[in-house]
């Protein structure tokens, strides 16, 4: 279901190839792909997928968010006609749309099994956290269709394996599972492909237990300085500090730990 009516941002009425499921209760909301069997994601799609994580961002019933898929991929990665028939300016925007998970203030789950290709493994890379399966495959087959990534896939993927790797997975159009994903650094945790959903609600429910001020802090501070000098961001990793040491949560997280129960945090 889609029930998005927070002024901050409107999704259209009728979105392209995804829905939105919000869970209240367990302060939740899913972003799920459904054009099957390979739920291309169309240009549109990631325009509205864009305004999607920022209504959720918004929504003050929303602690984490999840992408997920309908059927036995995530995707096998975007509309290939609609790059000859987009505009330029199009084009160009569409590295912002995909990177909205890492501008979003809250944490976001990528769950992924079977094909995870092109914008679908983009997507997935600009999420917090990514778990796979052993039927996931990562690929960034630009090079077959005389392109190269365009959406941060290159970019984001050397920052976690590195220049050799990148160019092996970049500049050969190479596959690679769920398992050697996890193995490298890419993926968070790689389950049993009939143990992906139970994963999945295990991290939100561990990710609502934290502090959703801290949560908030952590994210901003650790993608602000992912390409700091190592001073800079120490120096920064003590002003968040500082600042916390001053909220409600950490006052409840220490009262909690002395008492021996969980805290209760809210978040201011």
């Amino acid at each position: 279901m889609t029930d998005l009516n927070h002024p901050a941002q409107t999704l259209p009425a009728e979105l392209d190839g995804f829905h939105i499921e919000i869970d209240a209760a367990r302060e939740r909301a899913d972003i799920v792909l459904e054009r099957p069997p390979l739920n291309v994601i169309s240009m549109r799609a990631r325009e509205q997928l864009r305004i999607a994580f920022e209504a959720l961002d918004a929504d003050p019933r929303v602690r984490v968010i999840v992408v997920r898929a309908v059927g036995e991929h995530f995707s096998s990665g975007g509309d290939i006609k609609g790059f000859l028939e987009a505009s330029p300016e199009h084009v160009s925007k569409l590295a912002w749309n995909v990177a909205a998970p890492a501008r979003c203030s809250k944490p976001v789950i990528a769950a992924a099994r079977g094909y995870c290709f092109g914008v679908g493994f983009e997507l997935s890379l600009a999420c917090d956290f990514r778990l796979v399966t052993e039927t996931t495959l990562y690929a960034l087959p630009e090079q077959k269709l005389g392109q190269i990534p365009g959406s941060g896939g290159s970019a984001r993927l050397q920052k976690m394996v590195g220049i050799t790797r990148t160019k092996d997975i970049v500049m050969r159009s190479r596959r690679i599972s769920g398992r050697q994903a996890f193995d490298w650094g890419v993926a968070t945790d790689c389950v049993l492909d009939a143990e992906l959903e139970k994963a999945t609600d295990a991290l939100v429910d561990e990710l609502r237990s934290f502090s959703p001020l801290a949560q908030r802090t952590a994210k901003k501070l650790l993608n602000d300085t992912e390409d700091s000098p190592l001073s800079i961001a120490i120096e920064l990793e003590g002003h968040c500090y500082s600042r916390l040491r001053s909220s409600v949560d950490f006052k409840e997280g220490v009262e909690a730990f002395h008492s021996k129960r969980k805290p209760a945090f809210t978040g201011l």
